[in-house]
């Protein structure tokens, strides 16, 4: 158990940050899930417009730290390379 102040205080910051942190990532997995449903449908118009809306929230997840730059680009690079292949 945290004995000092500052270690109480940071559990209590640590506690809100990964509710925060976690409401950020279910919000990304679920535009990504959005993409890949409609590029299953093989709806390209449909596809298109979810891979434009997850690309922001990609980079604002790498922004806010809770996905590394790699794992979005190349969550980004393949669901693109899959709507090209849609074609």
């Amino acid at each position: 158990m945290a004995n000092t102040p500052q270690a109480k205080k940071r559990i209590r910051r640590n506690d809100r940050r990964a509710e925060i942190n976690g409401a950020r990532v279910s919000r990304i997995r679920t535009f990504v899930k959005k993409a890949e449903s409609a590029l299953e449908a093989g709806d390209k118009t449909a596809a298109t417009a979810a891979l434009a809306a997850m690309q922001p929230e990609l980079a604002r997840g790498v922004a806010k730290g809770v996905l590394h730059k790699n794992t979005a680009s190349r969550k980004f690079s393949r669901l693109t390379k899959r709507l090209a292949t849609l074609a």
